[in-house]
């Protein structure tokens, strides 16, 4: 994985290219490359950022040059093995054993007729030479970010939205719907970006730029026709062994000629994918996490570290533990500058953290079970929308009743918090609404009168514009199936909108490869091909994996209770970061700028405090929002020698 960069008929465009490269260093520091050329009557630069993992020499430099192609790319192909072996078959010498050669000659043989044939995380440009024309593209999936912006017949591009910006002489203003957007869910989706003239390119895509200007774009890949095959598969009875094709894709991730690590949380995804990766690696390493003594008992979180203790011991891996007890003051400027956009996720601290440590100990590659929580209906909120369809069905009398008995009980002492009357809160919050309505309210942040409340009333036509925007995503598909249209929306927005984007930001900003087998073509076809009766099955989410995987762990870890890979907001919100939400509610730029009402802020922090309501996920994000926005509208140069 690495780093990538370039300008396309850009006014100083080896000057730029040269700045986005050094910009995104952290990425990939076993090497940097800059390639220069003309597109036409113009010119082309490209740049490269590079971690070694796959063909460690210098055969796998970047931008790659080779008769009349030049490409930069960032990723990895999982079936490299397969088409190099086609290729050559074919007549293709091959100089080296990278995948940036195999991908370089199967398009200069395919064009990007090659690109569903790909199977693996990766972003790239790549130059024909003789025509001047350039070709960006993203994974099937949006495991891999590529950022770019376009102005007149001029592109520059980059991996990270902070290198953009910091070539944009404080030219790109912050987009307002994009805030909105952040505020409602704590993260910006897909479809949109922080700043106004950037863009993001959308999973499964390709943009060509040619030296008269002109721009065309295409698609080769679409989730939802993927869902709809599988819909297909299901009701012929084509059932898919779902054990042997996470095991295949697993397999395929530990390609590499660097140490490979896991990510172990004691839950079901990393612990299946440890023990498989273990069976194929024997005396791999995993990284796990805790939490201090006290803010564990505070919010009465599981006992994660046991269980990850038992899966190391039990398939023979060395198991890394990492208290998380960071100074979030410290760590939160920082990891607002990495993440490129607001992300209100706790859980890249968690990351970065363990990548950092990780990185350390001369690790640069690490598997994570992250998408199979979307994938196969493993999030509360899945199961809590199939509860509230029988909930409906419940006298309105006693629903009146229940609801004001919970709307009464408090969510957190001084001493301890109550997870189980804020989910109960959450729920009822949600629990009679219509479907897509509901489905959107059980994960984001705020309802539209909440959100109308908190922010500047020029925005409400803003506000309409994101929530109209979830309708749109979630209904734009024809499956027959509750469960997994939830999948199915969680997949194309919250997937590479949060999860995806905050992993690669924080395992890069540690200088570590984060892999996710979970979110492997294949692996997407065979869950889509599962009907959502065996994802969830009673009260059980992600039924059929833990079905697949009880072949390999053993009954206590397939069927714990389940985990969250977040933080201890309450308790770091009562200690830690107590000083700093008043600064901000009481003197932050959103406040000062009038984006965020400062009365509606300090209802929030009133409420939480009493605990009356549980607002910390909420405050966090305004904090992340604060910092982000500072960093956003300041003049001063957001390098990383000063944000870092």
């Amino acid at each position: 994985m690495c780093g990538i960069a370039g300008t396309y008929r850009w006014p100083d465009g080896k000057a730029v290219t040269d700045r986005l490269t050094e910009t995104l260093a952290h990425r990939g520091p076993d090497g940097a490359g800059r390639y220069s050329g003309r597109a036409g009557d113009g010119e082309v630069h490209l740049g490269h950022r590079r971690l070694s993992v796959v063909d460690l020499s210098e055969t796998g430099a970047q931008p790659m040059e080779k008769d009349g192609l030049v490409l930069t790319y960032n990723g990895e192909l999982y079936n490299a093995p397969e088409l190099r072996a086609e290729l050559a078959s074919a007549g293709v010498r091959f100089r080296g054993t990278s995948d940036t050669e195999v991908l370089l000659e199967a398009w200069r043989r395919w064009g990007t007729d090659c690109l569903p044939r790909l199977r693996g995380m990766f972003a790239f440009g790549i130059l024909d030479e003789r025509s001047g024309e350039l070709v960006l593209v993203r994974d099937q999936l949006g495991v891999k970010p590529l950022f770019l912006l376009r102005r007149g017949e001029g592109l520059v591009f980059a991996s990270e939205l902070k290198a953009l910006a910091a070539v944009s002489g404080g030219s790109l203003e912050v987009d307002h719907g994009a805030l909105v957007a952040s505020l409602l869910y704590y993260w910006v989706p897909d479809s949109r970006c922080a700043f106004r003239e950037a863009e993001k390119l959308p999973p499964g895509s390709w943009l060509r730029c040619r030296p008269d200007g002109r721009v065309e774009r295409g698609r080769f890949w679409d989730l939802r026709e993927v869902a709809a095959e599988g819909r297909d598969r299901a009701r012929a009875g084509e059932v898919p062994d779902l054990a042997a094709v996470v095991e295949e894709s697993t397999r395929r991730h530990l390609l590499s000629d660097v140490p490979v690590a896991t990510f172990l949380s004691g839950g079901l995804d990393s612990s299946y994918l440890t023990a498989l990766a273990a069976r194929d690696r024997p005396g791999i390493s995993a990284y796990t996490i805790g939490f201090r003594a006290e803010d564990a008992r505070f919010e009465a979180m599981p006992d994660d570290l046991r269980y990850a203790r038992q899966v190391a011991g039990r398939f023979g891996v060395e198991l890394h533990e990492i208290e998380i007890a960071p100074d979030v003051q410290e760590l939160l400027p920082r990891m607002t500058y990495h993440l490129d956009e607001p992300i209100g996720d706790p859980a890249a601290i968690n990351t970065f953290l363990i990548c950092s440590a990780a990185r350390e100990a001369g690790v640069k590659v690490m598997l994570s079970g992250m998408g199979a929580d979307e994938l196969f209906a493993g999030y509360r909120k899945h199961l809590a929308n199939l509860v509230a369809l029988r909930y409906q069905r419940v006298p309105r009398p006693l629903r009146r009743a229940v609801s004001g008995a919970v709307d009464r009980l408090p969510v957190a002492t001084a001493r301890r918090g109550y997870r189980s009357v804020r989910f109960a809160k959450r729920f009822l919050s949600f629990a009679e609404l219509p479907e897509e309505t509901a489905f959107r309210r059980s994960y984001t942040l705020y309802d539209r009168a909440e959100l109308l409340d908190l922010v500047d009333p020029d925005l409400a036509g803003a506000v309409d514009d994101v929530l109209a925007e979830h309708a749109d995503v979630y209904r734009d598909n024809d499956l027959d199936d509750f469960v997994n249209r939830m999948c199915l929306g969680d997949t194309r927005m919250f997937l590479p909108g949060l999860n995806l984007a905050y992993t690669d930001r924080a395992s890069m900003a540690a200088s570590t490869e984060v892999r996710v087998p979970f979110v492997d073509v294949e692996v997407v076809r065979a869950a889509f091909a599962v009907p959502g009766s065996r994802k969830i099955v009673g009260r059980r989410g992600k039924a059929v994996l833990k079905e697949a995987a009880s072949s390999v762990l053993p009954r206590e870890v397939v069927h714990r209770p389940k985990g969250l890979f977040s933080a201890p907001l309450r308790a770091w919100m009562s200690r830690d970061l107590a000083p700093l939400v008043r600064e901000v509610v009481h003197d932050g730029e959103l406040v000062r700028s009038g984006l965020l009402r400062r009365d509606a802020l300090r209802r929030l922090v009133a409420e939480d405090a009493a605990g009356h309501h549980d607002h910390s996920k909420h405050l966090w994000h305004v904090l992340t929002l604060e910092y982000w926005y500072r960093g956003a509208t300041s003049a001063a140069d957001r390098s990383p020698s000063r944000t870092a």
